[in-house]
């Protein structure tokens, strides 16, 4: 007789496991933000550079930044910075928002960086 006690313990550990191994490292996303996205964006709140400023935007609304220019498409994306949506967008920008976008970057396509960029994102707050 099967235990399913135990087999479906053991699908449960694996599973936390699988999950953690994906968790972005907030430390390593710092050096990912400052190679890939320190050019144009802070990480201070109020400090908009060529980009909005990038403190506390997970969760936030798309476009919401004081004092920062959006496009219209930004503006009308009705978006909320959520990982899945970051995760998105980062990975390819441009395709994410057209027409009429204004980010000029071509993405993040190394998965573990992204994630990385995504946890130290997520602590900026």
């Amino acid at each position: 007789m099967r235990n399913w006690h135990s087999e479906i313990g053991v699908a449960l550990a694996a599973a936390v496991v699988a999950g953690a191994a994906h968790a972005g490292d907030s430390a390593r996303g710092a050096d990912v933000f400052k190679a890939e996205c320190m050019e144009c964006h802070s990480t201070r709140a109020g400090h908009n550079k060529k980009g909005p400023s990038l403190f506390h935007v997970l969760g936030r609304p798309a476009a919401s930044v004081d004092g920062f220019d959006y496009s219209e498409a930004m503006k009308k994306s009705g978006w909320s910075w959520n990982e899945e949506r970051l995760r998105a967008y980062l990975s390819r920008p441009v395709s994410q928002s057209n027409p009429g976008g204004k980010m000029k970057y071509d993405g993040l396509t190394d998965s573990k960086a992204l994630e990385d960029l995504i946890a130290y994102l997520g602590s900026l707050k």
